[in-house]
């Protein structure tokens, strides 16, 4: 798309001082007339792949003028927004709803297939098998930071020449490494992943999977974590999704069609039935076994042991009984699945999951925001109440008392400024809980967005933008990093919360960064972890505060 990518890091070839002053607004879009002449921007014709895999029209919003792909009135609209950002704060009467754009259609995050270092440890009876080249082992070998004497419950099925041209029989091949994973780790379930390389070479991984399942004697479950497809985190989607198969069906779906059909239609609490209205602090634990709702409620997502029992006690505390887990501890423990059955997701990424448990196994979703921060496991606990018809009891001052505890990591952070370069898919739920700190949030970048599976995660950081009176940030899908940094540049956020391939020359150049890897595998969910976020966020700002007073002291 661009020559000259390599320069894009160097922020003095962007963009003229004498052409733009430093802009802090979250409407800003870089005019690409401004760039220097040793970037050449093609025109829209010979650029096929502006349309995105999941085929949509991406370059809608650009128009060719004098052989120059540019957005429309950008100069005007570089001058009318240079004083957006001189008073952030919006008047009371003013709704400034969000806004979203779509970039190149590249995914610019972690491979999908990394999902395994978590995934191996959650389900403990597993074997995960990558199928791929060289490449992939050379990425899980170090990205894990497993050693091959560890005995780790994962292996690489490696792709040679002969493999991929076809010279070799595939279903003879993953015969033979099965049987020799059953002899040595007998697993009571092993997981396929397939790469880019088996996307490419079309290998049929699903039509083999049944017939050496019937044949080894061990369930086979196939999931395609491929970079082409899909983003970092999205590979636990795809490994749920093709496990909803595996699950058993709910016994007693027909007997509970009546009572799962009204709470379905009661999502506001303005039909809630008071009667099942439960006071936990004064009813011993008997009382509460039996006051449990008749209802099912099964969680999907992978959490630690400790973090799932710390968000199914609070859900028990308001009489929910969560009756399993996907994906569970062991396989032979996963959920019963039926229409009398409701389920509830606990990250952002799990779309296709959500999707498949609907379609599949007639599920009902309950869309709530996402149990991060204190902010969203209030809503997320008080949206499952609503369902079941509960009057939930407590939140407000359990919520308090969370904050109350945060205080001092909130007078460091009060007021700064952040930048979400996108990599993880939950950066909307950490924005929204940022928010609610009191930073201003520029720009969220994520790979990809289901609108409908977040349109609850979506409201509720509309709704904390108002609460807060701070503009509403911009969505920016699939974000271009060499546009990004322009306005990185232009910004000077005082975070950004970045892949771990834009982190170090960022650095170099003066902006304090965060890997937003890190999230992904800290304990962030539920009430008593909003300090661990936190933690995460202050940890380089504290750092700069040191090593200022350091310089200082000299």
């Amino acid at each position: 798309m661009v020559k000259g990518y390599q320069n894009s890091m160097k922020f003095e070839n962007i963009i003229s001082k004498q052409n733009i002053d430093l802009v802090k607004s979250q409407n800003y879009l870089p005019n690409r007339n401004l760039m220097k002449k040793n970037v050449e921007i093609l025109s829209p014709s010979s650029l096929p792949f502006f349309f995105s895999s999941r085929g949509s029209v991406i370059c809608n919003s650009l128009t060719e003028k004098d052989g120059v792909l540019d957005y429309p009135n950008s100069a005007e609209n570089i001058s009318a927004s240079i004083n957006l950002h001189q008073e952030n704060k919006v008047h009371n009467d003013q709704k400034v709803d969000l806004t979203f754009e779509c970039e190149t259609g590249n995914y610019h995050t972690f491979c999908p297939i990394s999902c395994v270092s978590w995934l191996y440890q959650k389900i403990e009876d597993s074997f995960f098998l990558v199928i791929g080249t060289k490449t992939c082992g050379y990425f899980l070998q170090n990205a894990l930071g497993v050693m091959i004497f560890a005995e780790p419950r994962y292996a690489m099925a490696e792709l040679e020449e002969s493999d991929i041209s076809a010279q070799l029989n595939d279903y003879k091949e993953l015969k033979r490494l099965c049987m020799q994973i059953k002899q040595d780790r007998n697993p009571s379930v092993i997981v396929w992943i397939g790469t880019c390389t088996t996307e490419i070479i079309k290998m049929d991984l699903e039509g083999m999977a049944p017939i050496l399942e019937a044949e080894i004697g061990i369930p086979i479950v196939v999931a395609r974590a491929n970079g082409l497809d899909y983003a970092f985190t999205q590979g636990e989607d795809t490994v749920l999704a093709a496990m909803v198969a595996h699950c058993p069906t709910s016994n007693n779906s027909n007997s509970t069609t009546t009572n799962t059909t009204t709470n379905t239609t009661t999502n506001t609490t303005t039909n809630i039935d008071h009667t099942q209205n439960i006071d936990i602090k004064n009813m011993s634990g008997e009382n509460i076994k039996n006051s449990q709702t008749s209802n099912k409620l099964v969680l999907f997502g992978s959490l630690p042991s400790t973090i799932a029992n710390q968000l199914e006690f609070e859900l028990k505390r308001q009489g929910i009984q969560v009756t399993g887990w996907l994906p569970s501890t062991r396989y032979g423990d996963l959920p019963a699945l039926g229409e009398d059955v409701f389920v509830c997701g606990i990250n952002p990424f799990l779309s296709r999951t959500a999707t498949t448990l609907m379609r599949r196994r007639k599920c009902k979703l309950i869309s709530a925001p996402f149990p991060i921060g204190p902010d969203g496991t209030h809503e997320w606990i008080k949206k499952i109440c609503s369902v079941f018809g509960i009057t939930p009891v407590g939140l407000e001052e359990r919520e308090s008392k969370i904050w109350a505890s945060l205080e001092d990591y909130l007078k460091i952070i009060k007021g700064k400024t952040v930048f979400f370069m996108g990599d993880n898919l939950l950066e909307i739920s950490l924005a929204r809980f940022l928010i609610k700190c009191g930073m201003i949030v520029y720009e969220i970048g994520i790979p990809y967005m289901d609108k409908r599976f977040q349109a609850a995660e979506l409201a509720l950081l509309e709704k904390t933008c108002h609460e807060m009176k701070v503009n509403c940030p911009r969505i920016v899908e699939k974000p271009d990093n060499y546009y990004q940094i322009q306005r990185i540049k232009e910004l000077q956020p005082d975070l950004v919360i970045t892949g771990m391939a834009h982190a170090n020359p960022l650095e170099a150049r003066g902006i304090t960064t965060k890997w937003s890897v890190e999230f992904t595998f800290a304990q962030i969910h539920g009430f008593s972890n909003a300090k661990d976020i936190l933690e995460l966020v202050t940890r380089p700002l504290r750092r700069n505060e040191k090593l200022q007073k350091t310089i200082n002291s000299f």
